[in-house]
Formats: structure tokens, sequence, C-alpha cells
């Protein structure tokens, strides 16, 4: 086990330029998906997708209703931290209905494939 560590610490080494381990490296996105206020069936809300931790900052987040893209949608502006962990909030105004499904959608490169993350309004 202690060789197979040692070995792949010097296939990153050799797979990253000296200086830019940190830079290049994945990390995967952190996702909550929630609404602003306590739900209520038939009232307005906001409805929010929240992604955090990820790099490199290239990233696609879409909020569906019923396997749909949903319209109105707003992306705050990307931030990071320290570390140049990237977050973004996107959210869009919503109803909320018993049969809906609502999906906050997260395509990244530390995924194989988009990953979807459902909100639960906790009916």
């Amino acid at each position: 086990m202690e060789l197979a560590l040692k070995v792949g610490v010097l296939v990153l080494i050799a797979l990253v330029r000296p200086g830019e381990a940190h830079a290049s490296s994945l990390a995967a996105p952190k996702v909550e998906v929630y609404s602003r206020k306590h739900v209520a069936l038939g009232e307005e809300n906001v409805l929010n997708c929240f992604v955090s931790g990820f790099h490199p900052p290239k990233i696609d987040i879409t909020l569906l209703k019923n396997g749909e893209p949903m319209s109105g949608v707003k992306y705050a502006d990307m931030s990071f931290n320290e570390k140049w962990y990237f977050e973004r909030l996107v959210y869009v105004p919503f109803t909320p209905k018993k049969d809906d499904v609502y999906v906050c959608r997260v395509a990244h490169s530390a995924f194989r494939e988009p990953q979807s993350f459902r909100w639960d309004a906790d009916f």
C-alpha cells in the first residue's frame, strides 16, 4: 500500500507543473438547494441553488422544474475564497405546487456527468 501511495504522488507531480499543483487540481462542488422562506403551497417563494468549494471555476448550473429549464433564473457573481475555491448562487422566483419537482443540475469537470440535486420541500 505504501508503494502504491508513493507511485500515486509521483504520477501527480509528473502531471502538474511545479508551483501550479493547487491551481490545476479538481475540487468537486458542494450543492445546497433550498427555498428562501418556509414553504407554503401556492405561495411565491425563491428557489436557491448555492454551489461552493469547486475548482476550476468553469461550471454550468441549471434550475429545472419537472425536467425543464426554468425561466427568470438569476446568477449572482461568482466569488472565491483565499484558497481559490469558487462559489456561486443561482436563484429564481417560484410558486411551489405539490407534484412539481425542482432540481439544480450541476456540470463540472470534477463530475463524470452532470449531477442533479433535488429540492426537498419537506411537505
